[in-house]
């Protein structure tokens, strides 16, 4: 990808004419002819999202094992059935969608819970569920009810692939030391040295280290609403999927929510109290 400028508006915003090829947006739009392209999307969108699906059902109570079952008969049952025939405009969100109809799915799996035996050849994603429990175990206990923790670990998905995206981006371009050296400045957290000594260890004046840092954060805002662009049905949603996730975050998520922040117009409200 191609650099933006500042004076291209709204970091990555999708014009009406791009929006409609986002994953999400092809899936609801799917027609007949289109049916293996929106699966291929589906299926794309799901192993991007998986995790927070997998801890919400270990958060309901299911052991590893059974855990790691139905999220496969899950996605096995998603893929492979034409829930997208009528497109449905008020559908809306894909974050909103697939938990509901995990929640549905969930609730039929206990009605059949003796019918036949977990498991077997449903395996359609390759998943790796032994570092999503390794994330589990490391994540504070929390009285927070499955759905919000849902959400929050959503999010934190959401930041990951973004951050991990433009890292891509600046080791394709030869400078993955310089985003190794910056990274920590897109949360707020402060680098750990000062401009003077990053520009002499990196062999750049300390101007081209600051102009780097705000390139940087821009590049980070757009990707995260481009992120975003692709689980959202209209481009108006966007703003409003940012803010439903500083929600998420309210338990100790400010360095989290102020990289949220980044993908913001500034002229947009400023980060809600509390993160």
């Amino acid at each position: 990808m191609t650099e933006a400028t500042a004076d291209n508006g709204p970091a990555n915003e999708p014009r009406a004419g791009v929006f409609a090829t986002t994953r999400w947006s092809l899936v609801l739009n799917a027609t007949e002819p289109d049916a293996a392209e929106s699966a291929t999307a589906l299926a794309s969108l799901c192993e991007s999202y998986w995790r927070p699906l997998y801890a919400y059902v270990r958060r309901r109570g299911y052991n590893p094992h059974d855990a790691q079952d139905l999220t496969q008969e899950f996605f096995a049952f998603l893929l492979s059935r034409n829930h997208f025939a009528k497109a449905d405009p008020d559908r809306g969100r894909f974050r909103s969608f697939l938990l509901g109809t995990l929640k549905k799915f969930l609730a039929d799996q206990r009605d059949k819970a003796n019918a036949r035996k977990r498991g077997g050849d449903k395996a359609v994603l390759s998943l790796d569920f032994d570092s999503a429990e390794r994330t589990l175990a490391l994540e504070t206990p929390s009285d927070a009810a499955p759905d919000k923790a849902f959400d929050r670990s959503w999010t934190l998905a959401l930041l990951e692939r973004t951050m991990g995206e433009l890292r891509r981006e600046h080791e394709a371009a030869g400078k993955a030391e310089l985003f190794d050296s910056l990274k920590s400045a897109i949360t707020g957290d402060g680098l750990a040295q000062s401009y003077g000594e990053l520009a002499a260890g990196l062999g750049l004046t300390d101007g081209a280290i600051k102009m780097a840092v705000m390139r940087l954060r821009r590049r980070y805002g757009e990707l995260l609403r481009a992120e975003i662009a692709e689980t959202v049905s209209t481009p108006g949603e966007i703003d409003d999927e940012i803010r439903g996730l500083f929600g998420s975050l309210r338990d100790g998520g400010r360095r989290c929510g102020r990289a949220l922040q980044r993908a913001i117009p500034t002229k947009q409200r400023p980060l809600p109290a509390g993160i």
